[in-house]
């Protein structure tokens, strides 16, 4: 509830509680024009979702294939068809045509640039593996990526792994960023003996003895990139990456101790690639232009020092536009893909022409551009908390307090113009009848009748503060306070972690009545017995709104909610708060003709599972709970068929889902 404000009274005037209506809020009637345009634009979808969702005439959410427009698939039938095939909610569903899409877009847009600009090299794509670990992701991307020579970059001995198992194209990149021991160097070396292009990336100057050691002892000769430490700084999240003080990266001074010791040991020739990386997501253009043209510098004196440079790695940053306000705030960017890729190709351009510096091909690492689209999360919900009052029973003047009498009063004295006003009184009065409460002066009855007194005062408040040019900040914010809980059928700290640690947003919307008008604000609560475990940040074009707009819910009716833009770190970075796990996972392809295809299906952990994961060895709990019913049937306190229900019950509940199920 908002806080309370100092207000002083002189006298008490009684109201006529006749004259007073109930505590019944009227909820205004949905207008009967209300149609699924009006829909599209109070979720944004036209701003986010790039194309690939819309609404179908009967209001159900759609997915579109890219050349597909004319067969849009609706999310109610895959939801369906994930039922029938035993995965129950909530899910985390991939869509394969959109993957595909992501990565010949990124590589069609800059084959695009590099030839009308007539650009001299070449263009590699390279996906960090850390942005969405899962086997099913990356070995597509590997898959639909070969004819782009779509390459992966790992950051550690793990995803090394994964790429040199992964990858088919032997023109293909493995850019090894991250600290690196012995093993991590072997692995890298024994890929380049087989022909993969696997680029040691030099982040601390210790990194490079062990690098040469372990090539000497192969007699193999590495291939070397060095990343810079640029002085560019951007804007958005992950600006700490950038600047003198970002965590990775060589100094100017320690660039020129790694070419002075190749040089001495005439291996100046391996290094090859000059790298920097700015952020995950870099909402302005000017900061990306700016870095390429200062890294440029670095290039152009480095292959005056004799180093045969031959390839540029921008890093990640191509950002998600997750808000659709297409703008430099945190959450957005400010340019399109084709204006990113003819903004770096010119940039290069421009700075290597001058001094006749051969291209270089161009890498870049935009994982969470590829993926971000490409997957959903898809959960029910199963309840919700309102903040509505309730009728009021008949009411005696004699037998109420001063301060309820006073919150009856504000309620009749209710004006459109004095709304802020009235909103002052009603929690003065409020915050009086509560004291008068603890120091028991009034009943229990009392002050729940005069608690909801208030509500409906609140209540009548909000309905009024819309039409108001102006809201003052109080009347805003206790709007928000009396918006709906609804509870969700999922887990933020493992589906959506990014959303409780760094207060990532993303569109939220249900799935289906969307063209109906959604009557009800709200935040969304998770399973977690957590403050944090909610949704309450959500994309808006005019910055992150602080509730989402939903339908009432019906008895008779599953109301679906999608998270989108998920793909990226959310499936890799979830923890197991409250030992939910892993969701159900399901890939699915739209074919040429309209069908679906479910590719992949995953279900997600059993709770046997995540105990597992935290050290408890399941088998031995049941065999430990079995000696206990055991033990109360022969005190008597239980039946055997009781310790038979007791004990079936108990290992079911060890192969179910962690989830809520039906």
């Amino acid at each position: 509830m908002p806080e309370s404000t100092t207000k002083t009274k002189s006298k008490i005037k009684r109201p006529n509680l006749d004259a007073l209506k109930t505590g019944e809020v009227t909820i205004a009637d949905v207008p009967s024009d209300w149609v699924i345009e009006k829909s599209k634009d109070l979720y944004g979808i036209d701003r986010w979702s790039n194309g690939y969702f819309g609404i179908a005439p009967n209001g159900n959410l759609t997915i579109t294939a890219p050349g597909l427009a004319e067969h849009p698939i609706e999310l109610l039938e895959v939801v369906g068809g994930l039922k029938q095939r035993g995965l129950e909610m909530p899910v985390m569903l991939r869509i394969e045509n959109l993957l595909v899409d992501r990565v010949e877009q990124l590589n069609g847009a800059f084959s695009k640039a590099i030839s009308e600009s007539n650009y001299q090299g070449d263009y590699r794509s390279v996906f960090p593996i850390k942005v969405n670990q899962q086997n099913h992701v990356v070995a597509e991307i590997a898959r639909f990526g070969e004819k782009f020579a779509h390459g992966l970059e790992v950051g550690s001995k793990a995803e090394l792994l994964i790429a040199m198992s992964t990858l088919r194209s032997k023109d293909s990149l493995i850019v090894c960023n991250g600290y690196k021991d012995e093993e991590f160097v072997d692995l890298g070396l024994q890929a380049s003996r087989i022909g993969y292009q696997c680029f040691f990336v030099i982040e601390t100057p210790s990194e490079l003895g062990l690098i040469l050691e372990r090539a000497d002892h192969w007699k193999i000769k590495p291939l070397l990139g060095v990343r810079l430490k640029l002085s560019t700084e951007v804007d958005g999240h992950w600006s700490n990456d950038s600047g003198d003080r970002s965590l990775f990266g060589l100094s100017t001074t320690q660039l020129m101790d790694v070419v002075d010791h190749l040089r001495q040991r005439e291996l100046l020739d391996c290094l090859q690639l000059l790298h920097f990386h700015l952020g995950s997501q870099i909402p302005n253009i000017r900061n990306i232009r700016d870095a390429v043209s200062e890294a440029c510098r670095f290039y152009i004196d480095l292959v005056e020092e004799g180093a045969p440079l031959g390839y540029l790695d921008l890093g990640g940053g191509l950002a998600v536009d997750y808000d659709g306000s297409s703008s430099t705030a945190t959450h957005s960017r400010n340019y399109d893909l084709d204006e990113y890729c003819i903004d770096i190709v010119e940039t290069v351009m421009a700075s290597l022409d001058p001094p006749g510096v051969p291209h270089p091909t161009l890498v870049t690492e935009s994982g969470r551009w590829t993926v971000a689209p490409t997957s959903i999360l898809l959960f029910n919900v199963l309840s919700v908390s309102t903040f509505d009052p309730t009728p009021f029973p008949e009411l005696k003047n004699e037998e109420l307090s001063e301060s309820t009498l006073s919150l009856l009063e504000t309620l009749s004295a209710l004006k459109e113009r004095r709304l802020q006003e009235n909103y002052n009184d009603a929690i003065y009065f409020r915050d009086q009848m509560r004291m008068a409460f603890r120091v028991g002066e009034i009943s229990l009855r009392e002050r729940a009748l005069a608690e909801n007194i208030c509500l409906t005062i609140l209540n009548k408040i909000a309905e009024l503060v819309p039409k108001l040019k102006k809201p003052t900040a109080d009347l805003v914010k206790m709007c928000e306070s009396l918006s709906d809980i609804y509870y969700g059928n999922f887990s933020v700290f493992q589906s959506l972690p990014d959303a409780w640690a760094i207060e990532q947003v993303f569109p939220v919307m249900p799935l289906q009545r969307l063209n109906e008008k959604p009557t009800r604000s709200a935040i969304i609560a998770d399973l977690t017995c957590d403050c944090d475990g909610k949704l309450s940040r959500f994309a808006n074009e005019d910055g992150p709104a602080s509730t989402v707009p939903l339908h009432p819910l019906h008895p008779d009716e599953d109301y679906l909610i999608g998270v989108f833009l998920v793909g990226s770190y959310q499936e890799t970075l979830g923890d197991l708060h409250n030992l939910f796990g892993d969701t159900n996972v399901a890939s699915i392809r739209i074919t040429q003709e309209a069908s679906i295809e479910f590719i992949h299906e995953l279900e997600g952990d059993r709770i046997s599972d995540v105990l597992s994961y935290v050290e408890y060895q399941p088998q031995e709990m049941s065999n430990r709970f079995r000696t206990m019913a055991e033990t109360a049937v022969r005190d008597g306190a239980i039946t055997v068929a009781q310790r038979q229900e007791m004990l079936r019950l108990f290992n079911e509940s060890l192969r179910g889902y962690t989830y809520f199920e039906n």
